[in-house]
Formats: structure tokens, sequence, C-alpha cells
């Protein structure tokens, strides 16, 4: 065991824990983030994403000491209080969701891309999110969430 810094959500936490542990176990069972989830755990589905220094990045398979020295920032870190992130709102409202699996991941992915580009195109889209799996067909309202997002100016 090593005592791990971290910086998530804003906070710093040292974190006892293996170095070698994938940080999405450290988020999950240490700091009871439970939004990123562990879906295939070989960054394949998306599920597990979270924001490192700005970048989606998954979680599942990386060891929670590479984080050491980022900000790291899960789903529960781009509300403000009480207020949802305008990703947040735009998902909720056009219920780009159904069984929720998938959707911190794809929310978090989206929040990285619109904060690089307010208006990417249809392309840039595809690739920010062309490897997040939604076995529940979501896809479209993903997708007019997004469109909305895009057309205000996120």
């Amino acid at each position: 065991m090593s005592k791990l810094k971290l910086n998530v959500n804003g906070e710093t936490h040292e974190i006892n824990a293996d170095p070698d542990t994938p940080l999405i176990f450290v988020l999950r069972s240490q700091l009871k983030l439970t939004g990123p989830k562990l879906g295939c755990g070989q960054e394949q589905c998306g599920a597990c994403v979270v924001l490192a220094d700005g970048e989606a990045t998954n979680s599942c398979v990386r060891a929670a000491s590479e984080f050491e020295g980022q900000e790291i920032v899960t789903i529960e870190g781009l509300s403000d209080g009480e207020s949802l992130s305008p990703v947040q709102e735009a998902f909720r409202d056009e219920g780009a969701a159904q069984c929720g699996y998938c959707t911190s991941g794809i929310v978090v992915a989206t929040t990285a891309l619109l904060t690089k580009n307010t208006k990417p195109s249809p392309e840039e889209v595809h690739e920010a999110l062309h490897d997040h799996l939604c076995r529940c067909g979501s896809h479209r309202r993903v997708l007019t969430a997004i469109d909305r997002l895009i057309g205000e100016g996120a």
C-alpha cells in the first residue's frame, strides 16, 4: 500500500492504495463516486470515462498513481452544487439515457469535446463518442442533446 494524492472534483484526497489499482476502483470504492461505471474493464465501452486535465480518459485500466498531479473530474464534479452543467441539463431534457449505465461516460466525453470546441462538426462529435457503447439505443437522443448544445453555443 502507498499513499496517493489525487485531486478529484476540486478536492485533494490522500488515498491508501496499491499504486497499480485502476483509478475507477479508487473512485468508486474509496471516494464513493459511483458515476463512472465499470463496463468492459478493457477501455472499450467508455462507461468509466473521467476528465483528466480536461481530457476524456478511461479510468478502468490505468493505475491511480498515473493520475497524481492531474485534475480529475467525474460526472459528479460537473454540476455546481444543485445546478447541473449545461451538458447534463441537455441530456436530461432530451431523455438521452435509458438504463443510464453509459450516460456518465458520454456526458463527460461530450463535456471535454464542447470545452475545446463549442461548434464541433458531426464528424468531430462522432470521433469524440465512437468508443462509447450504449446498448439501450439512446444514440439519437444523445446526438439531439449535443445538437441542442451546439446550437446554443455551449
